[in-house]
């Protein structure tokens, strides 16, 4: 680890927040060497549907399963915000909380990777942060569109570039762990133990609020 301040970002609906989230969050935090993690649930993603659970839920479920996590704290400011979230805008208020030096990441999947170049001023993302990629074992190849090919390139580093800012991709090795929060919701739906897929705080808040009895699944992939 390094001595210096290194944040990192992992933004997602977080609904629920669950176990594969935890081990991505954990690799991250050891590949990109940070110092501190701070995990943003979503508000109004402009690229995604609504979240199942309550902005509240949502937010009180991440919380409770980070918090005897070291190094990890949750952010709430995007569920704060009107209208559609956007990335670029989250990260320059960060940027400009931290300072011009401090070594900021964002954490994408693969999947989201593939579509950066519709995210809004996508290439400014770089002059804020660097990107970590978490790509799923056996996805060797991306076929990146020709613009983020371009960018991934150019950028992309064999271990975090701490030494600067922002400007770099850093490809991380995902966990291996196949699950997704509408699995958690349809298991919870089901009426199936979800003890193993949940940190277990997380299990008992949902348990004691009723969530996702009644409500179909929505989204798929490890940050919805």
């Amino acid at each position: 680890m390094p001595f210096h301040r290194v944040v990192g970002i992992f933004g997602g609906t977080f609904d629920p927040f669950h176990m594969a989230h935890l081990r991505m969050a954990q690799a991250y935090q050891s590949e990109a060497c940070l110092t501190e993690l701070r995990l943003v649930p979503a508000g109004a993603p402009y690229h995604r549907g609504g979240a199942v659970a309550s902005p509240e839920d949502r937010l009180a479920m991440v919380r409770l399963g980070v918090a005897d996590v070291p190094g990890m704290t949750v952010d709430d400011r995007e569920l704060h915000r009107r209208g559609a979230t956007f990335t670029v805008d989250t990260l320059a208020e960060i940027r400009a909380e931290i300072g011009p030096t401090v070594p900021l990441w964002f954490l994408i999947g693969g999947d989201s990777l593939l579509q950066l170049d519709h995210w809004h001023h996508w290439r400014q993302l770089f002059s804020l942060a660097h990107l970590a990629v978490a790509v799923r074992p056996g996805s060797d190849t991306l076929p990146l569109p020709p613009a983020v090919e371009t960018e991934w390139r150019t950028r992309l580093k064999p271990r975090a570039q701490n030494d600067v800012a922002s400007g770099t991709i850093l490809r991380l090795t995902l966990p291996p762990l196949d699950l997704s929060a509408s699995a958690v919701r349809d298991a919870v739906g089901s009426r199936q133990p979800i003890s193993h897929l949940v940190p277990p705080p997380i299990a008992s808040y949902i348990q004691n609020h009723g969530l996702y009895l009644h409500t179909p699944s929505q989204g798929t992939g490890c940050n919805s």
